[in-house]
């Protein structure tokens, strides 16, 4: 299977926005309760996918928990997570995924040379062995739905039970919100860009 040819992933949400973000002026009093504990950006906005998300109220406050405890309290390293989930952004075509999360790569400690590689696949030059498995446990479970032996037996021997189901986990949650992002067409917020961004999914088969 080769994982870094790639095929064009097409936009769906015809370049405009399909549900547009609750602007912080038209809160209600419900909207604002929700978006309360909202994380907010460096500029102090709640960032779109929140407020476009909060038009399901219900729904809004079922994904919250699960997003967070996966964000900011889960069990990898910010830099496993943050790989992960670049290389989901690249292979659901979510532009939006990509260009909040640079930022937090960075942070996570993923170099420009990193980043530069994700779209590139598992078999880019540079990565280390680990990089290189997670890269690939991303690309099967986007297209197969499950993790390989082989791939499973190679994580293993670097991360825990619980890690791995928080792998699995994490990937299909980042799955789910591109769906959302995608089909709802979310445009990125002010002062963040989707630099680096390649859009294309794994080829299988």
């Amino acid at each position: 299977m080769p994982e870094n040819d790639q095929v064009p992933h097409s936009d769906t949400s015809g370049g405009r926005p399909r549900l547009q973000p609750l602007s912080e002026d038209d809160w209600d009093a419900r909207t604002g309760e929700l978006l309360a504990d909202a994380p907010r950006d460096p500029r102090g906005r709640v960032g779109n996918v929140f407020t476009t998300l909060a038009r399901h109220p219900e729904l809004y406050n079922a994904f919250m928990p699960f997003g967070l405890q996966l964000l900011r309290k889960g069990r990898l390293p910010g830099r496993v997570r943050e790989l992960l989930i670049l290389r989901t952004s690249h292979n659901t075509g979510a532009s939006y995924e990509w260009g909040r999360h640079l930022p937090l790569a960075k942070a996570a400690g993923l170099t420009d040379a990193d980043i530069e590689r994700v779209p590139q696949g598992p078999d880019a030059p540079g990565w280390t062995d680990v990089d290189r498995h997670l890269i690939r446990a991303a690309d099967e479970l986007h297209g197969d739905a499950r993790l390989s032996d082989t791939t499973w037996e190679a994580l293993a021997e670097h991360f825990g039970e619980a890690d791995l189901i928080e792998i699995t986990m994490l990937v299909g949650q980042y799955h789910m919100v591109a769906f959302f992002l995608n089909s709802v067409g979310v445009e990125l917020d002010p002062g963040f860009d989707a630099t680096g961004f390649a859009k294309g999914t794994p080829k299988h088969g």
